[in-house]
């Protein structure tokens, strides 16, 4: 993936972050019981998060770009799993969905191994 579509979707991201986490606070805090608001949040919370590091991946060329595109799409994987299936379960009430977010939780670990491994084992090429 080049870096300029990396820095799109990181943009995007993050645009989505303020967007939903500005929703929730103002459209749903006093809608949804306060467990799902707080599932909500920390969606918000780990999206914000893993946007800034999806942008630090896109403007490094201090590392071989094929570790951190590795990274990046397991970063980008996660965020999608975890935040969108608390997004999911938060908005619908559909507790079930909460069995997906440890898939994300697994592929943003993955995502931070796969970057140290990238920074540490790999030549700059």
């Amino acid at each position: 993936m080049s870096k300029r579509l990396q820095t799109g979707w990181a943009a995007l991201s993050g645009f989505l972050a303020v967007a939903l986490g500005a929703f929730g606070a103002h459209a749903l805090k006093a809608s949804l019981e306060p467990a799902l608001y707080q599932a909500y949040q920390t969606a918000v919370e780990y999206q914000f998060y893993h946007t800034l590091v999806l942008l630090f991946i896109a403007l490094t060329d201090k590392l071989p770009q094929a570790g951190l595109n590795r990274a990046y799409m397991a970063f980008a994987s996660g965020i999608l799993l975890f935040s969108g299936s608390l997004y999911a379960m938060a908005l619908s009430g559909e507790r079930m969905l909460g069995v997906v977010t440890p898939l994300g939780g697994l592929a943003l670990l993955a995502g931070w191994a796969l970057l140290a491994y990238t920074a540490i084992f790999s030549d700059r090429r």
